[in-house]
Formats: structure tokens, sequence, C-alpha cells
């Protein structure tokens, strides 16, 4: 039988495919999924028909976010996703394909500005199942790798940190990258590398923010960290960023997880920069008859300057407009102080935050359970007292009420206290009639047991 044959009626009898193809329909769906713009772009022109000389490029990407761009010479049918083998300078690598189409070179002038290679290398064809096996075998060994990297350049006594080990896909070459802030005589640790571990070895230094970004994580925002997201060219933050942006200069929330100033104090500072160009300097005291203020704080957007001053020695706060704090800086200069600042406050509004209301009644925590009822006497006492009891309220909410109303419920009280008193004769006599006839009971009772 030939193998297609074999391979149709292993699908009819719903045999499972290998590990390799189940590894790589995982990667492949993986890499279809929106995320971060470092891992994968969005191709917005997937839908559009494009000439045959567009495809040729195409973007792959291999462990953690490095990505390069390679010729797709021989026209293979390629998707998002597929595992390819790529040509390097010695041997051949594995990666990812991220993106195909006309975005590459869109992608390609992002990453090499003006300066763009005349040519690229060429990718050799679809990874087979032993591309992708020796794959999986070289990815096992980058962890293993990497703690005996540290332990002998401990041993060596030299000031680096090794962060990450990346195996080509051949297993022929592993690339170390490390972090050091001098300047490395790492000649004999080559040499040890490569007795250790038998592959080509190929040294790279990377910063603190592109180790963070290799690594990733989760900031104080909740978010992936912008490094590993979609910064790829890393900028110098300064402390005048924060400045700026009246942004307290405390390091602890200032610092990222690498250790440096947040890449995000860049983000807004240039609008920052534009709305403060016609501010008056602060560190230039207003002086005033009752004394003189400092500048303490700045609402840029709002355009609101806030100084302290003693007034009979008690700490007063100032909120004042740009505009105003201008013409009292032009009056000082020309000898002239103003009388108060009082009239110059400037009054923030604040947003109305309307109080609970109770609806519903879902504050009482006893809303769901049962309500005893009352008991009810019917005794006519009871009922002479409520009386008594609600009269004087009756007369305090309705005034004064007319004499036969008064007569009417005094009549009412008196036929009350007869009921009661005609009740505790009837009860007395009962008790009476009870108890001798208990007595009557209980003597031939006394009797029997006396002739027993």
């Amino acid at each position: 039988m030939d193998q297609n044959t074999i391979s149709n009626n292993d699908k009819k009898e719903g045999v499972s495919p290998s590990n390799t193809e189940q590894y790589a329909q995982q990667i492949k769906k993986s890499a279809q999924r929106s995320g971060s713009a470092k891992l994968y772009c969005y191709d917005w022109m997937s839908n559009v028909e494009l000439p045959e000389n567009s495809q040729k490029l195409v973007e792959v990407r291999f462990k953690n976010t490095r990505k390069d761009f390679y010729v797709n010479d021989l026209g293979l049918a390629l998707e998002v996703g597929d595992i390819v083998a790529v040509e390097t300078a010695s041997g051949y690598d594995v990666g990812t394909v991220s993106l195909l189409g006309e975005l590459v070179n869109l992608q390609i002038r992002k990453v090499f500005g003006k300066k763009v290679p005349e040519s690229f290398p060429k990718i050799y064809r679809k990874a087979k199942e032993a591309d992708i096996e020796k794959w999986k075998e070289a990815k096992s060994l980058e962890h293993k790798t990497m703690i005996r990297s540290r332990q002998i350049a401990k041993d060596l006594k030299l000031n680096m940190k090794i962060g990450d080990v990346e195996y080509q896909g051949d297993k022929t070459k592993a690339i170390f990258y490390y972090i050091a802030d001098e300047r490395v005589d790492f000649r004999e640790l080559i040499k040890v590398f490569a007795e250790e571990f038998k592959v080509r070895i190929e040294m790279r230094q990377i910063g603190v923010r592109q180790e963070a970004g290799r690594i990733g994580g989760i900031g104080l925002c909740g978010r992936d960290l912008c490094c590993s997201s979609f910064i790829s060219n890393f900028v110098s933050v300064s402390t005048n960023a924060a400045r700026y942006q009246e942004v307290s200069l405390n390091p602890q929330k200032m610092a990222g997880q690498c250790g440096k100033l947040k890449c995000c104090l860049n983000f807004e500072l240039a609008s920052y920069m534009d709305a403060r160009k016609d501010f008056p300097e602060t560190n230039v005291a207003l002086e005033f008859k009752e004394g003189r203020a400092h500048h303490t704080k700045t609402d840029v957007y709002k355009r609101i300057m806030t100084y302290f001053y003693k007034k009979d020695d008690v700490p007063t706060f100032v909120e004042l407009s740009v505009d105003r704090v201008k013409e009292i800086i032009e009056l000082n200069r020309k000898g002239i102080k103003p009388e108060t600042l009082q009239g110059d406050i400037v009054e923030v509004e604040r947003e109305y935050v309307p109080d609970y209301e109770n609806v519903i009644g879902q504050d009482s925590l006893t809303r769901f359970d049962k309500k005893k009822k009352k008991k009810k006497h019917s005794n006519g006492n009871n009922a002479g007292q409520n009386n008594q009891q609600n009269a004087p309220k009756k007369q305090e909410q309705e005034g004064q009420q007319p004499a036969e109303n008064q007569q009417k419920q005094n009549n009412n009280q008196q036929g009350g206290q007869q009921n009661h008193h005609r009740n505790n004769r009837h009860k007395n006599h009962n008790r009476q009639n009870g108890g001798n006839h208990q007595q009557n009971q209980q003597k031939p009772r006394n009797d029997e047991n006396k002739t027993v």
C-alpha cells in the first residue's frame, strides 16, 4: 500500500497526530492571536489582493522578541504561524512566521530607517519533523546552559550577569546575552564555554531595559511592561521629566522593574513642556504688603499656581492663575507691592458627589427576617389602660376636643372599669370552685389509701 492510502486510513480510524504536529499547531494558534505589538502585528491588509512580488519579504520571529526579515525566493505558500528553516551565517535557524505582505516593507522602514540593506537572507523550507525535534531539543538546553554559565562566570570572578541564552535551531551555536557596567574581558570565558557546551559561542551585551523587555512582566499600572510590549528604541529618561510634570521625586515610585526611571515618564513630557512655555519661573517669590509668598506646586493643565505664606504665624496657601502671577511679578519689578492676595484666590470647582439614597432598604441587615406578631390582649383592663394612654396624645395632636367627646371617653373608661371588675369576679369564683373540686377529688383517694 502507498503512504497516501495509509495516511488516509489513519485519518478515517481517528489516529491522533504526532507530537511534532501538535506542537506546530499550538505555535500556529498562538502566533495568530492578538497581543503584544512586539510579538504580533495586526495585518489590516490581509483581505486586500496584492501582486505576487509583495509576498517575497517575510518577517520571522525567534525566541522572546527577536525578529528578522527573509526572502521567500522559492514561492512557498506561507501563513502566519508556520515554522520555517532560514539561512544564517553558518548552518540554519528555525523560527516562526510573524508577518506577511506589504506591511513587511513598512516594518523594514521602521527598523532600519534610511539604511535599508540591499539583500536579505533566504527561507530554505518549511520545517520538517526532524527540524522541529532538533529545535525542541535545543530549546530544552537553554535554561541549564544559562545556570551553568553563571557559575562559570562567578568562578572566573567576572563582573557580569548572564541574563539569557538562545540556541540556534540546528543546535550548533548559542548566543549568550549578558549585562555589565564596565568592559569585560571574556576571552577565557569563551574558551571554557566552548569546551563545556560543545557549540560555537556568541556574546551579546544588552542593557538593563533590554533585559526587562526580554524577560517581560507586569507594571504598576496592571499592564504588560512597555519595553516588552511595544518599545523598540530605548530613550534615556531623566529626572527633569518628572519635574516638568510635577511628579514627586520618590525613587521607589519612579523606578521600574529594571531599576531605572520608568519609560512612561517620557510619554506626556512634550505636551507638558508645550503647556509650560508661558509659565513664570517658580523660584521667584511674590512680594505684597502682608509678606512674601513662595511657590509650592503647579497644576499645569488648569494653569493654576499655588503659593505659600504666613499670616500671623498661620500658614496660608493661595491658588493664583498664571496671568495674575505674571502681573504681580511685573509690579514687584517696578517696586509696587499689592495690598493683599485674599481677593486673588482662585476657587477650584469640585465635582458634586451625590449622597447615597436608600431606595429599597438594602442597608438594613434584618430586612429578610420574619417579623414577630404582637399578641393582642382581650382583657378589659388593658383596653381601659390603652384608652387612658392614648387620650393625652390625641389631645396634644388635635387640640382641645369638645365636651361631648370627653364625656364619651369618660363613659367608655367607666364601662371598661366595670367590665374589668366583672371579669375579676368571675375569675375569683372559678378559682374557688376549682379549688373545691380538687379537694373533693383528692378526698376519696386518701380514704382509699387508708382502707388499703
